[in-house]
């Protein structure tokens, strides 16, 4: 037997290729081998920036004794949870109905047919040798019992998959309101975001409610996303030197993070940043905003697309490249600088971290902003002398649809045409990669393709990025590239016994003990979420019969999912701002001009309300330009909601009052 993983397109498994154990990719091999030598799987999921899955590898997975125990009594099956997060999301609702709660690493013990009948997640050396023990010896001795609990619980996570209920309330805006008033009662109107310890960026959920004022004029709304915007930017989850998010804080006050960046948070903030931005001019947001950019850019990209993320450990150590002390910053920047330092960072000697050292925040910008540039760019160079955290070039699918869409948004809120260049580099190269023979792969690496099929997610969320393109270039391979996705989706991960019900895997896809479909938006949207609004948008930029067909979709998919939205508004923020931009038709602009950098069409992309859809060019040059021409020998904007039109507006103040009127 032999390590199989050192050619897996996974960097998290190549992490493991070197173990003692006796590790195999999920393959259909590997079931048939635990089924040929009657043993049980011994799965493991976990994902390449995640600390504890560090942790748990170098207690045990790189212990002779402990590998020794797992290669005889079981097949070792590892799996990059970002790989394959269909596998990932049936064994983490197991783990949670076993355990009541869930987490990476996780471990789970299953049937050579998949089923599961023990899990949990992480676990220390001696209480992982006396479990692989016990698993061991119930598997031997009774076996009976181990068949009754598997087919058991396998029948309760059909349940699960299955338990969205029938009917909601409809779509309107009453819906968006109770939603948002629930959200808002949960506040946490000190600190910032919501709920209390570890506190995650509610990036879904600031979309939503800045698409609510909008829609509102809501000052409770605009308050709360200024509250968290300047919160996390303030705060030690965002890095004070070079921009980005970490992962999570894990106390209330986001001083000290869970340090790993991923790139879907980063994405998703970038695009609620961008719109706090545009909305309100606020300087914060705006630098915050520019500062996340660069950071995607600067530390996650290379031919074009977009890596994974960036460790929480640097050599071992959690968080070792970010943190300083008093005497740090003194050795780095001189005793006078140092001390300025330390207060504007609030560097205390007492410290917010390990061993005395604290997380940089910035309570407060200093009126010496030149000081802070200098001393910040000094202490990023010395920061960049450490040992740097691991990075996972994994390209995934969604998540660079994801950062298509955020910077092509920003492109418009900060006026930086770079960003909007980037945008269609990536999205240019990942069709050229990822679209393989009109399907979808979920990720690659090193420029090669995995063989991971894509999900729901990775479809709708590629198709919004390119819309987004779409509207801000009129270039119309974006379009038919984004209605192939979406045709691709349709015809694939729909439900046939429910419309508007969306499975996460295609129906060709591998067979797996239940077919996924989890509607909850979590640190990502939610697949059918992702593929509302891609729908919603692409209804109104295609031709009139396939418009008719993305509409009914777009709505029958809302009209399932507003029992999520009216029981669990926080779990449901891509929701609520998907309904937002629904309930308001949503807003369409067509901006009828004779060249592409019309003021008018400018300002229709700066004033326009979240989930808009704007798109400029001549009389007759796309579907919502169909007989709208220019007026008078001048530009014109034709504000429409659903299928009612405005009559056309010649001016930047005669739109800005054409979509104030539209609240």
């Amino acid at each position: 037997m032999v390590n199989r993983l050192a050619d897996a397109t996974s960097p998290y498994l190549r992490q493991h290729a070197d173990n003692p154990v006796h590790w195999w990719e999920w393959t259909p091999e590997a079931l048939a081998e635990a089924a040929r030598r009657d043993v049980p799987i011994l799965l493991s999921i976990g994902y390449a920036a995640c600390h504890w899955c560090h942790v748990m590898a170098h207690e045990s997975f790189e212990d002779d004794a402990v590998a020794a125990a797992m290669n005889a009594g079981f097949v070792c099956i590892k799996v990059d949870r970002e790989e394959r997060p269909d596998l990932d999301a049936v064994y983490m609702n197991a783990t949670v109905a076993l355990t009541g709660q869930g987490g990476w690493p996780m471990t789970c013990f299953l049937t050579p047919d998949g089923r599961p009948f023990f899990a949990g997640t992480y676990y220390p050396k001696e209480q992982f040798l006396q479990l692989l023990s016990a698993v061991e010896d119930t598997w031997r001795s009774r076996r009976d019992e181990v068949e009754q609990a598997s087919d058991q619980i396998s029948g309760e996570l059909r349940k699960m998959a299955s338990a969205l209920p029938a009917e909601g309330p409809p779509v309107s805006a009453q819906l968006c309101d109770a939603a948002v008033a629930a959200v808002l009662a949960d506040e946490d109107t000190v600190r910032g975001g919501f709920g209390g310890a570890p506190k995650f960026p509610p990036a879904g959920l600031l979309e939503a409610l800045l698409r609510h004022y909008e829609r509102t004029g809501s000052a409770q709304a605009l308050a709360a996303v200024q509250r968290a915007g300047a919160a996390m930017a303030r705060g030690g989850i965002h890095d004070q030197l070079a921009g980005g998010f970490a992962r999570y804080s894990v106390d209330n006050a986001w001083v000290v993070p869970h340090f790993e960046k991923m790139l879907y948070d980063n994405a998703l903030l970038l695009r609620a940043y961008a719109h706090w931005a545009r909305r309100t001019a606020d300087p914060l947001a705006r630098r915050v905003a520019g500062q996340t950019a660069d950071f995607l850019l600067r530390d996650l990209s290379a031919d074009g697309m977009f890596f994974s993320s960036l460790d929480a450990d640097a050599d071992g150590s959690e968080g070792s490249t970010y943190v300083w002390t008093p005497e740090q910053l003194t050795a780095v920047l001189g005793p006078d600088d140092g001390r300025w330092a330390a207060e504007v960072f609030a560097v205390t000697p007492a410290g917010t971290f390990e061993g005395g050292a604290s997380v940089l925040q910035l309570p407060a910008d200093p009126e010496d902003t030149g000081r802070l540039r200098r001393v910040s760019a000094a202490l990023l160079a010395a920061r960049a002398e450490r040992v740097q955290p691991g990075r996972d070039a994994k390209v995934v699918t969604a998540w660079n649809g994801l950062a298509i869409t955020a910077l092509a948004d920003a492109a418009v809120a900060l006026e930086r045409p770079d960003l909007l260049e980037a945008a269609a580099r990536c999205a240019r190269a990942v069709l050229d990669l990822h679209l393989v023979d009109g399907r979808l792969r979920r990720a690659g690496l090193g420029g090669q393709v995995g063989d991971s099929a894509a999900i729901l997610e990775d479809y709708a969320a590629l198709a919004t990025g390119l819309l987004t393109l779409y509207q801000l270039t009129a270039q119309q391979h974006w379009l038919d590239s984004a209605a192939g996705l979406i045709d691709t989706a349709l015809a694939h991960f729909g439900d046939p016994e429910r419309p508007g019900r969306w499975f996460d895997t295609a129906d060709d896809a591998e067979r797996l003990v239940l077919r996924p479909s989890d509607p909850i938006d979590g640190a990502t949207p939610a697949g059918a979420s992702l593929l509302a609004e891609a729908l919603l948008t692409a209804a109104h930029l295609v031709d009139g019969g396939r418009a008719g067909r993305y509409l009914r979709a777009a709505t029958e998919t809302l009209a399932v999912h507003t029992p999520v939205l009216a029981r669990a508004a926080r779990s449901a923020g891509h929701w609520l701002a998907v309904a937002e931009a629904a309930v308001r038709g949503p807003l369409q602009i067509a901006v009828a001009v004779d060249a592409p950098d019309s003021a008018l069409l400018a300002a229709a992309r700066r004033l326009a309300p979240g989930g808009t859809v704007v798109v400029g060019g001549a009389v007759d040059s796309s579907e919502l330009l169909a007989g709208r021409d220019r007026v008078g020998g001048a530009d014109a904007a034709y504000v429409c909601r659903g299928t009612v039109c405005d009559l056309p507006v010649t001016d930047v103040r005669e739109l800005a009052a054409a979509l104030e009127a539209s609240v």
